[in-house]
């Protein structure tokens, strides 16, 4: 089994981001981080109170937003153009 790739708290918390985004796909994240479908996953899993990691999966699991098709024409942005920047768990006034 592969070995469970370390970032540090920014990294993680940029991952765990973008999976709760719902139009950010794992491909999305693979690119950016390295990191596939199952590491983000297991990564959900580690960093997250259980209760929190099922709702996520309910809501994640075959979504078409999350899982994007390989011929899909969409520009491969990393998050919406018109998301709120986030720091430090506060949403930032534009």
């Amino acid at each position: 089994m592969n070995e469970p790739k370390i970032f540090d708290a920014v990294a993680t918390d940029r991952i765990i981001e973008m999976a709760w985004e719902d139009r950010t796909s794992f491909d999305v994240i693979k690119l950016q981080f390295g990191i596939g479908e199952q590491q983000v996953i297991g990564l959900m899993r580690r960093e997250m109170k259980a209760s929190s990691f099922r709702l996520w999966r309910e809501r994640v699991q075959g979504r078409k937003t999350k899982h994007r098709k390989p011929d899909e024409s969409l520009p491969n942005r990393f998050r919406c153009s018109r998301q709120r920047q986030i720091s430090s768990n506060k949403i930032s006034k534009r």
